[in-house]
């Protein structure tokens, strides 16, 4: 992190400014038109009732020109002042967004800056209600409250038919909301790490009002502020600009929401909707936003046409509907309207995929549309997972950074926290996932800044079912720390680093595993390599291309369906004895494959349903009886998120500790 000479520095080579000087003052506000004493713009433009990030204005004395015009500003400010009149609520009320996102945040102090970044926390356990059992993490040394929950603060526009519309849902996904609303009001990070495909719907929705919520909330202190400078340039044009106006950040869009695919954004943009509904407010190129992430005219959803039962339930929830993963798009909230497609410059919420995030980067050289995020959401991390994880690290190395350029901001109404480059200190982060990995728990440890703490939800998880016709033999047997399944068991081998982990489970496989296998008759031929990360693949593929007198094909997420039909094929004929599969391949495909007999995990996989899916395979082809399979998974006790997720998470401690 730069120091505060450096960052000083920095500003001042960028923006070349003064914002204590009166006659260097800039506007952020085209749609906004001060009195004349703070203004010097000859013509104005007046699209709606909010603030927008696109003219600089230096202050002069206005001509004669702008007089002449004084009576359209005068209405579209009297419409800015309806609306704070309208929605006015009471000030405790917004204490809890102005505490953490305000002038002075209470939480945000040097020493718990240094916590967060000597990675200090105190931590507790603590009951969140519908949510459950998280773990609170609190910066050592930090004034940040030690409750996980608080009272809700929503504006009662978008309260009122909230609470209507949950009294026509199940009470449980009420209490969920209402939990869920509770604890973001906190301004904590918060990391759901289980999100089940039945609670996603309410769970997007409650997060949607509250992202509704914070960019209301900003927008109305920035129209608050705007009406309190012209009054009192009003009252005594020759006095200085009042000191209390910095509402606002580098550049305006507030809400990054990180998704997968074009479906998933579409589902957002119902949520984001649903507490929007006309004739309240107008949705400006909704058929266009329809067109481009559904399916076109006339296509149909094999995934939703297919027989009941022909792909598995979440395999159809996740690829249902336009699944491109390169997109982005603006929304802007105005008075009474939601704009699609918005300048990223002049929207308030920025939805999009990490892959169509970066290409923007990479290709304007330039993300300084990201540096004033207070609000982070990533949903289907696990899916996310499954695409490439470097996109979003990519993305989040962008954020809350220093912008290369000023855009036309307004110096003097950016919070001062903004300047000293502590952005991320305050930026609040929301991740959703069906489940945790390594990779999602780094981003939670290492990227999560937040001085008002993090949340984290625990789930304990119980053995998941095992086929039918191998429940009889196959058992989880925590005393004994293994799983036996037609006698076989999972393989450990030592590791006592991750760094050095891919490294020897290869060595493991291939000089213990592997061999053994190769030396049975029975298991060298109809077996199934099943691998989980895509490097260990390729690596396992070229080992085993090397390797002379062994027969065996692929399916990768790169295979097309001409390949897969010839693999498929020449395994179940038996003319490969070995068939190597991805899980990324299965993620995308989910393929029953025929003629199995013997099924090595080269590591327990992410998805915990596959493990059954791949023991169910051999009983699709008639006579198989259970004492014909084997199973064996090599572990180490690195995939101890894995394992619980199979073997129940109390099996899964008492093997890793044994082994």
């Amino acid at each position: 992190m730069d120091d505060g000479n450096s960052i000083t520095t920095k500003l001042l080579t960028l923006l070349n400014v003064s914002a204590t000087k009166i006659g260097k003052r800039k506007r952020t506000d085209d749609e906004f038109v001060p009195s004349e004493k703070l203004n010097k713009r000859k013509s104005a433009t007046f699209a709606d009732s909010t603030v927008t990030f696109a003219e600089k204005e230096n202050v002069a004395v206005v001509t004669a020109v702008e007089k002449n015009e004084s009576s359209t500003a005068g209405a579209s400010a009297a419409e800015d002042k309806d609306e704070l009149d309208e929605s006015e609520e009471p000030s405790s009320s917004s204490n809890k967004y102005e505490a953490h996102f305000g002038l002075n945040p209470s939480c945000l102090s040097e020493s718990s800056r240094a916590s967060v970044e000597a990675k200090s926390w105190k931590t507790s356990r603590e009951k969140a209600g519908k949510l459950g059992s998280v773990i609170l993490s609190i910066p050592q040394n930090s004034e940040a409250s030690t409750s996980c929950t608080t009272d809700s603060d929503i504006l009662d526009n978008f309260k009122t038919p909230f609470v209507t519309r949950q009294s026509k849902q199940s009470k449980n996904y009420g209490e969920l909301q209402n939990d869920l609303l509770s604890t973001l009001s906190t301004r904590k990070d918060l990391y759901l790490t289980s999100t089940p495909l039945e609670i996603r719907r309410p769970t997007r929705e409650a997060i949607a009002l509250y992202a509704l919520n914070h960019v209301s909330r900003k927008r109305r202190r920035v129209l608050k502020n705007n009406e309190r400078l012209t009054k009192a340039a009003k009252a005594n044009p020759d006095a200085s600009p009042l000191e209390d106006v910095q509402d606002q950040g580098f550049t305006r869009p507030s809400v990054l929401i990180l998704l997968p695919f074009r479906s998933s954004a579409l589902d957002w943009f119902r949520a984001l909707t649903s507490h929007t509904p006309p004739p309240a407010y107008q949705i400006e190129n909704q058929s266009r936003f329809l067109s481009e992430y559904g399916l076109p005219d006339g296509a149909v959803d094999k995934l939703l046409a297919a027989e009941p039962g022909t792909y598995p339930h979440d395999h159809v929830e996740t690829f249902k509907g336009n699944v491109d993963d390169n997109f982005r798009i603006g929304v802007k909230m105005t008075r009474k309207t939601i704009k699609l497609f918005a300048d990223f410059y002049r929207c308030d919420i920025i939805i999009a995929s990490p892959l169509g995030l970066r290409r923007s980067i990479e290709k304007e050289k330039n993300g300084d549309y990201l540096s004033s995020i207070e609000v982070l959401v990533i949903d289907q991390m696990d899916a996310l997972t499954m695409q490439n994880w470097e996109h979003v690290k990519f993305v989040m190395s962008h954020m809350n950074k220093l912008p290369k350029e000023s855009h036309d901001t307004d110096f003097s109404r950016i919070k001062p926290w903004y300047l000293d480059g502590h952005a991320s200190y305050l930026r609040q982060s929301i991740l959703l996932s069906a489940y945790e990995t390594s990779e999602t728990r780094a981003l939670y440890n290492t990227s999560l800044k937040n001085v008002a703490g993090k949340i984290r939800t625990e789930k304990r998880w119980q053995p998941i079912e095992v086929p039918a016709g191998i429940d009889q033999v196959g058992v989880f047997h925590p005393s004994l720390s293994l799983v036996l399944i037609s006698c076989q068991r999972f393989v450990h081998f030592d590791c006592t680093s991750p760094v050095d982990e891919p490294e020897k489970r290869f060595r493991h496989f291939t000089t213990q595993l592997l061999p053994s296998i190769l030396k049975s008759a029975v298991q060298s031929t109809n077996t199934i390599i099943f691998i989980p990360s895509s490097f260990d693949f390729i690596r396992v593929q070229n080992y085993f291309r090397k390797s002379s007198g062994t027969t065996y094909t692929i399916l990768s997420e790169y295979s097309t369906n001409q390949d897969i039909s010839r693999a498929r094929q020449a395994f179940f004929k038996g003319d490969k004895a070995f068939l190597l599969i991805s899980e990324r391949f299965h993620f995308y495909r989910r393929y029953k494959i025929r003629g199995v007999r013997n099924i090595v995990f080269y590591g327990p996989p992410d998805h915990p349903q596959y493990f059954t899916e791949f023991l169910s395979h051999p009983f699709l082809d008639e006579g198989v009886e259970p004492s014909d399979v084997t199973c064996k998974v090599l572990f180490s006790k690195y995939d101890r998120f894995k394992l619980e997720r199979i073997m129940g998470t109390e099996a899964a401690v008492e093997l890793i500790k044994s082994s």
